[in-house]
């Protein structure tokens, strides 16, 4: 009977890579979100409490979500693992946000746009076919 080898190192490491990527990516994205809500008039409360953090825990994570309540809308962004709080704004605050990502995103586009035709511009004809370094 053969022993079952453990995976090997090199493996587990181009499996951990992505994922520590992924994990990097998903804490930008979070961090660029919670500094749109707060200035767009969000109001941050902590969870300083374990009750508190507990109810933060149920609720749905990193997404913006509205809430009715006494016939208005609340919109509800919680973050039990970063800040360990909720972000809560009414109807213009939302407004207010839905602008400033949606001017984000166009700066966004705008930046790539711009360094697309800055890489268009160079002039790789002149090194030949294929890549230069390979000469």
């Amino acid at each position: 009977m053969s022993a079952i080898k453990p995976p090997p190192r090199l493996a587990i490491l181009a499996l951990g890579i992505p994922l520590a990527a992924c994990s990097i990516m998903a804490v930008n994205q979070a961090r660029e979100t919670e500094q749109l809500l707060a200035a767009a008039g969000f109001h941050v409360k902590l969870a300083d409490t374990p009750e508190k953090l507990a109810h933060v825990e149920e609720l749905t994570q990193f997404k913006l979500v509205p809430h009715p309540q006494e016939g208005k809308t609340y919109y509800v962004y919680a973050d039990a693992t970063r800040c360990h709080c909720v972000y809560w704004g009414d109807e213009p605050a939302y407004q207010t946000y839905q602008q400033l990502a949606l001017a984000k995103a166009i700066a966004e586009d705008q930046r790539v746009a711009a360094q697309m035709n800055e890489d268009a511009a160079l002039n790789w004809g002149m090194w030949g076919p294929g890549p230069w370094w390979a000469y």
